[in-house]
């Protein structure tokens, strides 16, 4: 267990280390990018015919210089960079290279989903270069080309956000595989448990029930007869009811599904991990059958696992069970950040959820809420699993059933015994 401990705390301390070089990394990168597009402006804007000032080079460096911060602050950049270079252009002239920072913003900004601000900065700057321009063919010719360029520039940065969701979904699509292989591989356990015990249960318990009371009936006669019941005779009874008993043991581990605790269980569990849960119950809580029970505990369990890792720290989680009349109602909800606009995508859990809601003919409905948060709501019917409450008049007819039971045993032996005594 400590071991295990000192494991995760391993790889969560590589995680981060990571994380932080990656981060590193690009502000690295980004740093260098401005610096480039800000000398490359410099020096052209150097080099053209009306020379640069003081204040144009200050003005080109604040407006490349802020596109540094571009992952932090799209918006304020964006708005910095176009501020800045239309201003050099009304000032010192309409150079198109000085649209290349601007570019860069409208680009940064269409990829953080600010389209519309980026298609009006570019707006705004295309009417300013126009403006300083002369009024002349070459000036119409220049605005068209940077109009094709911040068109590009929407564009492009568009298809990376696109192309950054995509790779997100991806990776949280694998990490939701990951965290659910092993309950997948359990899941998978458990079903080739129930076919092994069904297979045993066909092929084997008929054949030792008919040796047993073949064997049964051999020594009935025989001792009714008054003769020596041979050695193999007991052996085989004895035996065969061994076989019996150790049959049943086997088919019972194999049919073994209990659930390790109850949802009252996993939510302490979850207050105790840090989780803002609340346990609400309404009907007359009673004991249900191992299936209903179960499901009723992995729907709670799924939920609260869902919600500690997806709806946010600050959420509050709330676990219903509703005892009804015909249906078992679980519910367990949050407060947290799903977004009702966007799909839902179903992992391995929600749909081990509703496979095993189905299996019991209930209902399963799990999504974002209106409101915000997320909702797993389940009706499970009683009839497939409800214990009826057993009074001790009930316990003691059952008793006597048993006993009717047992006395009806005894007379088909007996017959058993007389046709065999005649034969």
């Amino acid at each position: 267990m400590t071991a295990d401990r000192a494991g995760r705390s391993a790889d969560q301390v590589n995680v981060r280390e990571r994380v932080r070089n990656r981060v590193r990394q690009a502000w690295v990168g980004d740093a260098v990018l401005a610096v480039v597009v800000g000398v490359i402006v410099a020096v052209a804007v150097g080099l053209d015919d009306g020379g640069a000032g003081f204040f144009d080079y200050a003005l080109i460096g604040a407006g490349s210089l802020a596109i540094a911060a571009h992952r932090r602050a799209p918006r304020a950049v964006l708005a910095v960079t176009t501020a800045c270079l239309l201003v050099e252009v009304l000032y010192g002239g309409a150079n198109s290279v000085a649209a290349i920072p601007v570019v860069a913003a409208v680009h940064t900004a269409a990829r953080a989903a600010h389209r519309g601000l980026a298609a009006v900065a570019a707006g705004v700057f295309l009417a300013g270069f126009a403006v300083a321009g002369e009024a002349s063919d070459d000036v119409v010719q220049r605005t068209l080309l940077l109009a094709g360029w911040f068109l590009c520039a929407l564009v492009t940065g568009l298809a990376d956000k696109n192309w950054q969701a995509y790779l997100r979904q991806t990776e949280q699509r694998a990490l939701e595989a990951e965290r659910t292989r092993e309950e997948a591989a359990l899941r998978r356990a458990g079903e080739e448990r129930l076919r092994i015990a069904r297979e045993l249960h066909d092929s084997l318990t008929h054949s030792i029930s008919i040796v047993k009371l073949q064997a049964g009936v051999a020594v009935h006669l025989a001792r009714k007869r008054g003769e020596e019941i041979p050695p193999a005779l007991l052996a085989i009874q004895e035996a065969s009811g061994e076989a019996m008993r150790e049959l049943r043991s086997t088919l019972t581990v194999l049919r073994t599904d209990e659930p390790t605790g109850s949802p009252a269980l996993l939510v302490e569990r979850a207050r105790a991990a840090g989780l803002a849960v609340e346990l609400m119950v309404r009907g007359r809580e009673r004991g249900l059958a191992g299936e209903l029970e179960r499901t009723a505990y992995r729907i709670v369990q799924e939920g609260l696992t869902n919600a500690a890792r997806h709806a946010g720290g600050s959420a509050r989680v709330t676990v219903g069970l509703d005892y009804g009349e015909r249906v078992l109602g679980v519910r367990v909800e949050d407060d947290g950040v799903a977004d009702a606009g966007r799909p839902l995508v179903e992992g391995t859990g929600l749909t081990g959820m509703r496979e095993r809601v189905a299996s019991l003919g209930g209902t399963l409905r799990a999504g974002p809420r209106v409101e915000g948060g997320f909702l797993v709501r389940a009706e499970l019917p009683l009839e497939f699993g409800a214990l009826p409450s057993r009074s001790p008049e009930g316990a003691a007819g059952a008793w006597a059933e048993g006993r009717e039971g047992a006395s009806a045993e005894a007379k088909v032996a007996a017959d058993a015994g007389r046709a065999g005594e005649g034969v």
